[in-house]
């Protein structure tokens, strides 16, 4: 239950907070772009049903984006491609999402920031002490551990990434790892994994919230933004610790091809008459059906297209070792044996699969057509 009592006092104490950015604010930021106020209540309301919340909350949450600005947030770059800053802080047609990471006070992000060197490592150290408890860390990247920790050092003071994150972390208030490789490793851990690249999870022993994805939603990460302005608190968490707001369904749950793998209708080679039909992707490769994710709902692109929708299947990028699990990306998962109740391994071709819920199906009319005689007989 929503405790409004405690959102209204939380919010009253942030206004009470200057600015981090006291010549300019977000909602003038909002306006420069060209959003009016109505514009910025209805992406309030979607925000608000993105999160769980009921409508009525609609206010504060506008409310909260707007007070986004109060909250210090310290970003570091680790072993990746930068990928995750590319998609939230493009410039081209900029949402409004994008706009409000933009004004959140960044104290440290190597990719926007103008300072380097020296001048960057004090910046990082300053906000560190400066924000001490309060400020919100976000890791990009996974990070070599152990004998390879020197792998990846930073600044001019030779600094391992690994060093730096740990500092990081033991004085935020609070933690996302976002993309895949902060929070899972990605790519970097994948076999071999010569850099003995590991999660941020394994660098502290406090709550990591992971926003896995290569890259992820702009909105899975201001959501959880938002989530620590109104609640001051984690989100609800699954067991890989991804917020369940954003990854509690499967991409397979909201495909708009599930219909298509419904009936029976798959697309058995790339550019065959099934693809043209918009047909089911699963023989292809897709992992829709493995994958937690809300890309079906909020896609890419300003939120016009999506790989799926695109001509492509899902490869599972934001599960643990994807790149090791779900390759082949272009095929079934079929060959992967792992003991299910019918023998077929975790995954097996969609016929095989369609004929075991037909004799699921059978198994239960006649289940259910034996009770129902013997109900009938003891009356």
């Amino acid at each position: 239950m929503v405790d409004y009592t405690q959102i209204k006092s939380r919010l009253a104490e942030l206004e009470k907070l200057p600015s981090l950015k006291a010549d300019n604010s977000i909602s003038q930021a909002l306006e420069k772009a060209g959003f009016t106020r109505r514009d910025f209540m209805k992406w309030a309301g979607a925000m608000t049903a993105f999160l769980a919340l009921p409508a009525s909350l609609t206010p504060v949450v506008a409310r909260a984006a707007e007070l986004a600005d109060r909250l210090p947030v310290v970003w570091l770059h680790m072993a990746e491609c930068t990928g995750c800053s590319e998609s939230l802080l493009r410039s081209d047609t900029p949402t409004i999402d994008s706009l409000i990471f933009d004004y959140i006070s960044l104290e440290y992000h190597e990719t926007v920031m103008a300072a380097s060197g020296w001048q960057a490592e004090e910046n990082l150290e300053n906000a560190i002490e400066k924000y001490k408890g309060n400020y919100v860390l976000m890791v990009e990247g996974g990070i070599p551990m152990g004998d390879t920790e020197h792998f990846l050092t930073v600044g001019p003071h030779g600094k391992s990434g690994y060093e730096i994150s740990k500092l990081a972390s033991e004085n935020a208030k609070a933690i996302l790892a976002i993309g895949t490789c902060s929070s899972f490793g990605g790519i970097q851990a994948a076999r071999p994994n010569p850099s003995n690249a590991q999660p941020l999870s394994k660098v502290t022993n406090k709550t990591v919230i992971n926003v896995p994805g290569c890259p992820p939603s702009e909105k899975n990460i201001v959501g959880n933004v938002l989530q620590l302005l109104l609640f001051g608190e984690l989100p609800s968490l699954d067991v890989y610790n991804r917020p369940k707001w954003a990854y509690g369904l499967r991409i397979h749950d909201l495909c708009e091809r599930r219909g298509h793998f419904d009936a029976g209708e798959f697309v058995q080679a790339f550019g065959d008459e099934g693809a043209k039909k918009g047909y089911c992707l699963y023989k292809v490769g897709c992992k829709g059906p493995y994958t937690f994710n809300n890309c079906s709902r909020e896609r890419f692109n300003q939120h016009t297209s999506w790989p799926i929708q695109a001509g492509h299947g899902c490869i599972g990028c934001s599960e643990p070792n994807f790149w090791d699990t779900m390759q082949p990306f272009e095929k079934p998962m079929a060959e992967r044996q792992f003991d299910t109740v019918f023998g077929l391994g975790a995954d097996s071709i969609s016929d095989k699969i369609g004929i075991g819920v037909l004799c699921l199906t059978g198994v239960a009319i006649a289940a259910h057509a034996v009770i129902a005689a013997t109900q009938k007989d003891k009356e």
